[in-house]
C-alpha cells in the first residue's frame, strides 16, 4: 500500500503502471497544494522610520482617544480647541543631541509617552496611510503620565 497525504493506494485495484504512475503525481501535487494553504500568510512588514538627533515620531491622538467631553457627556466641538496644544502617543526617538563639547544628550522621551506638543511645530508625514508628526524634542511641552 502506498500512502500520500490522506489518500491510499494498494496493489488490489490492479492499476497498470502508467496510471499508477499518473495518479501518484496528482496525489502528489494535490499533497503540495493543501501544504501551501495551511501555511501561515507572511505578515506584512512594519514601515521602521528612526529619526534623527533630537527629533521625535508621534501619531497624534484620535478624537476618541483625546476624550473631548465634559463629565456630563457634552461633546467639545473642534473649533472650540483651535488653539490648544495636540498630544499624541512617541513611535520612535533619535539618538539625541551633542551639546557644544561633544557629548551626547539623551532624550527624555521614551517610546510610549503620551505627549502634549505644540500645534504648528510638527513636519507631517503619512506612511502606510496613517498620519505621524516629526518633531524636535523642545517642541515637547509636557510627558502625560
Amino acid at each position: 500500500m502506498l500512502s500520500v497525504g490522506r489518500f491510499d493506494i494498494s496493489k488490489r485495484h490492479h492499476y497498470n503502471t502508467n496510471t499508477f504512475l499518473e495518479l501518484l503525481a496528482i496525489l502528489t501535487n494535490m499533497k503540495k497544494r493543501m501544504q501551501k494553504k495551511s501555511a501561515p500568510a507572511p505578515q506584512a512588514k512594519k514601515p521602521e522610520i528612526k529619526p534623527l538627533g533630537d527629533r521625535v515620531l508621534v501619531r497624534p491622538l484620535s478624537p476618541d482617544e483625546l476624550h473631548n467631553k465634559t463629565a456630563s457627556g457634552i461633546i467639545i466641538p473642534e473649533t472650540v480647541d483651535k488653539e490648544k496644544a495636540e498630544q499624541g502617543t512617541v513611535v520612535a526617538v533619535g539618538e539625541g543631541k551633542y551639546n557644544d563639547n561633544g557629548v551626547l544628550m539623551p532624550m527624555h522621551v521614551r517610546v510610549g509617552d503620551r505627549v502634549v506638543f505644540s500645534k504648528y511645530s510638527p513636519n507631517e508625514i503619512k506612511l502606510d496611510g496613517k498620519e505621524y508628526y516629526i518633531l524636535d524634542e523642545s517642541s515637547i511641552l509636557a510627558v502625560v503620565k
